[in-house]
């Protein structure tokens, strides 16, 4: 395995992939999707604002991150250390040396809660913004995606305006607004070791495009092509679900996109990337190597996706929580996030992609007997980089303990306003549910502070 790149090394290398690839008339390193397409004369189209969301299922401790509580006792403050940060005042956990280094790209709400410890009905009111229903591993309601693809539609025919990597989370659904505003699922998932293919991109057997007259009778023998449709037999929802899978599947441009082979190696390993000769490494303490999943989201909002939700499970440390913590989450995240941050610098796409991570809720403010916490809605931080967000800040503060908010509070309604604004959704408007039209937030603002 190849020594792993530190940030200058990686600065480095996009630059001089750069170069190399101005004198050969495409600039990005061969991953500049937009650039690749300008230079086969296609039309492309005009940068606009998207959103990485890193989804920190089972719920991130807010005491073991960010929000560290060095002077309160030994059972709240648990195992790690804090470590300083180019900001004045503002401290982080000892595991996460990356992130603190790079403070000045991104901030922390601290004061975030909301009412419900449970995973998926916790899932629903940070997708959503709404509670749960009688079965909360389903939508009620529309997720934050979902209503981005239905209000805002498509940037490119090529590509989805909604990427789930790689499944369908509970809270990710599309609800009343129907199949067509799913989430694409890659299905395959980059964390796995060895050649990252998707299967919605393999022709069945015998099958050429070339030699299709009818596009839905080739769609019809997409071998993993997902063809839900709605109990009610909506076939105009379906017929346009097909139209845009179908544009998606024969696009070289979404080949490209999806395309991981086409990074270098130098940025696979910034990110944090696990060859497939070390299988049992990409599982060590239940912490896949989810990093390169953050990194093909970076490839799907440089070519034209408008949101990526990134499934970074499992936070969930009740048992040996700062074993794993220590061991696997820890290191692998601040290495993959500051990456990231990074990555979208040097390409110029911070500026436009908003990139939120947190989890459902936080933990415990005491460490149970398993060296771990628990579930903990009652106060939770999240961190927001990019699309305008002024980084160093603190927005909210949590009490002594980390167990309530004692300042500032937010909630995750003021979280998906946040996000709203970014993209240019209206949160005023209204969609029917049964004849009855419900607005896209009950509630929530954007949190000014971060701009």
């Amino acid at each position: 395995m190849p020594t792993p790149l530190g940030c200058a090394d990686f600065r480095r290398t996009l630059r001089t992939s750069r170069r190399g690839f101005v004198k050969a008339g495409l600039l990005g390193a061969g991953v500049g999707l937009a650039d690749v397409l300008r230079a086969n004369e296609l039309n492309t189209p005009k940068r606009v604002n998207s959103v990485i969301l890193l989804w920190m299922r089972g719920g991130p401790s807010h005491h073991d991150t960010w929000d560290p509580k060095p002077d309160a006792p030994a059972e709240v403050r648990g195992e790690f250390g804090t470590i300083p940060t180019p900001v004045a005042g503002v401290r982080l956990s000892d595991l996460l040396p990356m992130s603190a280094r790079i403070m000045r790209k991104w901030s922390i709400v601290r004061s975030l809660h909301h009412h419900d410890a449970g995973h998926s009905t916790g899932d629903q009111i940070c997708f959503t913004g709404y509670n749960s229903g009688p079965a909360p591993d389903e939508n009620v309601h529309p997720s934050v995606g979902s209503v981005v693809s239905k209000q805002l539609g498509h940037l490119t025919p090529h590509l989805p305006a909604y990427v789930m990597i790689p499944r369908v989370l509970p809270g990710a659904g599309s609800a009343y607004l129907g199949v067509a505003h799913k989430p694409f699922e890659t299905q395959a998932d980059p964390a796995q070791p060895g050649p990252f293919r998707l299967p919605n991109f393999t022709l069945a057997t015998g099958v050429t495009s070339d030699g299709a007259a009818d596009r839905r009778s080739l769609l019809s023998r997409f071998d993993t092509l997902r063809r839900d449709a709605d109990t009610g037999g909506q076939l105009d929802a379906l017929d346009r679900f097909q139209t845009r899978a179908w544009d998606i599947l024969t696009s070289p441009a979404a080949r490209d996109a999806f395309d991981l082979d086409k990074e270098p190696m130098a940025v696979r390993e910034r990110y944090g990337f696990l060859p497939a000769f070390d299988p049992k490494a990409a599982n060590r303490c239940g912490a896949p190597n989810w990093a390169q999943r953050m990194l093909l989201a970076r490839r799907l909002v440089e070519a034209g996706v408008r949101i990526v939700t990134v499934d970074l499970r499992w936070w969930d440390t009740h048992v040996k929580g700062f074993e794993s913590l220590r061991e696997g989450f820890l290191p692998r995240w601040d290495r993959a996030y500051s990456a990231l941050l990074e990555d979208l610098e040097a390409r110029g796409l911070l500026d436009t992609t908003l990139v939120l991570a947190w989890g459902e809720f936080g933990r415990t403010p005491r460490v149970n007997n398993d060296a771990g916490r628990d579930h903990y809605p009652n106060v939770f931080s999240a961190a927001l980089a990019g699309g305008g967000v002024v980084g160093g800040r603190v927005v909210g503060a949590s009490d002594e303990l980390g167990a309530f908010p004692k300042a500032n509070p937010k909630t995750p309604q003021d979280v998906l306003a946040t996000v709203y604004a970014h993209l240019g959704v209206d949160v005023g408007a209204s969609y029917l549910n049964n004849g009855r039209p419900i607005p896209v937030l009950p509630h929530g603002k954007r949190i000014e502070e971060l701009f």
